[in-house]
C-alpha cells in the first residue's frame, strides 16, 4: 500500500525532481546496502571497462546515481498515463529498423538489458504496435497487480515465465508481432546454461536463443538511454545479424555489446553472477 502511494507521488513531480531525488536515493542505498554496494563495484570491477582506478570511481560514482534515478522513475512510470510516459522519450534512433523488420514478415523478438529505463522502451513500441513482454512474476506477489497495471499500456501485453507464456511469445512471433525480453535476467534453474559474462561464468537464459533460431525473427537490441538533469530518454534501436544470438555465449556477448554504450546506467548491482543450487555445476560453463 505505501508503495502505490509513494508511486502515486511521484508521478505527480517532474522528471528533473524525481532524478534529482533518485541521486538521493541512489546515494543512500549505497550506504545502507553494503552487500549490494559489493556486488555493484564487483560487477564494473569484472566488466573491465574502466582503464583506470580513476575511471571506475567515476563510473561508479554516476551509477550509483543512476541505479537511483531507475527506482524513482520505474515508480512514477507505473502510474503515467500511456501518453505521459510517451512525452518524456525526447528522440528515437533507428526506428527504420523496425518498418524492415515488419515487412520481412518473420516477427520481432526486443532484447532489453538492464540499461537506461528500460521500462520506457515497451511503451514507446506499444503505442504503434503490439508487443508482449516476457514478466517473471516478483516473489512478493503483493506487488504484481501493480506491476501489471504498470507495465500494460497501448498494445503492451504480459506473459508469465511459464510453459502458457512461451506459447503466447510464440503465436505473437507467428502473428508477426513483438516480443520483449530482458537477456540479462538470471533464469530459473534448467532454463539456461552456464556463459562467459564478461569474462566469468554466469547462468543464462536459452529461451531467446531458442525462439531467434526457431522463428527466424528479427533480433533487435532496445536501450532507453537517461539524459542528464531530467530531460527525458533516447530510445536506441539497433539490429543484431541472423544467428547472432544462437547460443546463450553469443547472446551474453550481444548484451556486453551494449552496456559498452554507456556503462554507468547498467544495473550493475544486479547479482548477475548468482549460482542457484538447483542449477548445474559452473564446471558446466561454456569455455
Amino acid at each position: 500500500m505505501m508503495l502505490k502511494i509513494l508511486s502515486k507521488l511521484l508521478s505527480r513531480l517532474s522528471l528533473p525532481a524525481i532524478h534529482r531525488m533518485g541521486k538521493i536515493l541512489g546515494s543512500l542505498l549505497h550506504l545502507l546496502t553494503p552487500n549490494t554496494a559489493r556486488i555493484q563495484r564487483e560487477n564494473l570491477r569484472q566488466s573491465g571497462l574502466c582503464n583506470s582506478e580513476a575511471e571506475f570511481e567515476r563510473v561508479i560514482k554516476e551509477n550509483i546515481a543512476e541505479t537511483g534515478k531507475a527506482i524513482l522513475e520505474t515508480l512514477a512510470i507505473w502510474e503515467w498515463s500511456e501518453q505521459e510516459a510517451i512525452s518524456k522519450v525526447h528522440s528515437v534512433r533507428n526506428w527504420h529498423l523496425i518498418d524492415e523488420a515488419l515487412a520481412r514478415g518473420k516477427g520481432l523478438i526486443f532484447l532489453t538489458p538492464h540499461l537506461g529505463c528500460f521500462e520506457i522502451t515497451s511503451i514507446y513500441y506499444g503505442q504503434h504496435h503490439p508487443v508482449t513482454v516476457l514478466f517473471r512474476p516478483p516473489k512478493k506477489s503483493w506487488i504484481a497487480p501493480m506491476i501489471s497495471a504498470g507495465r500494460t499500456k497501448g498494445k503492451v501485453k504480459l506473459a508469465p515465465a511459464n510453459t502458457a507464456g512461451v506459447r503466447l511469445l510464440m503465436q505473437a512471433l507467428k502473428n508477426n508481432e513483438a516480443i520483449g525480453i530482458l537477456p540479462d535476467q538470471n533464469p530459473a534453474a534448467g532454463e539456461g546454461e552456464w556463459a562467459p559474462f564478461f569474462g566469468k561464468p554466469a547462468y543464462t537464459m536459452s529461451l531467446a536463443s531458442k525462439l531467434a533460431e526457431k522463428t527466424g525473427a528479427t533480433v533487435i537490441m532496445v536501450f532507453g538511454e537517461r539524459l542528464a538533469n531530467g530531460k527525458g530518454y533516447i530510445v536506441h534501436f539497433s539490429k543484431l545479424e541472423d544467428h547472432a544470438i544462437a547460443t546463450p555465449a553469443l547472446l551474453n556477448h550481444a548484451i556486453e555489446a551494449q552496456i559498452k554504450q554507456c556503462p554507468s546506467q547498467y544495473y550493475w548491482s544486479y547479482h548477475r553472477y548468482k549460482v542457484s543450487r538447483k542449477a548445474k555445476p559452473q564446471s558446466s560453463a561454456t569455455e
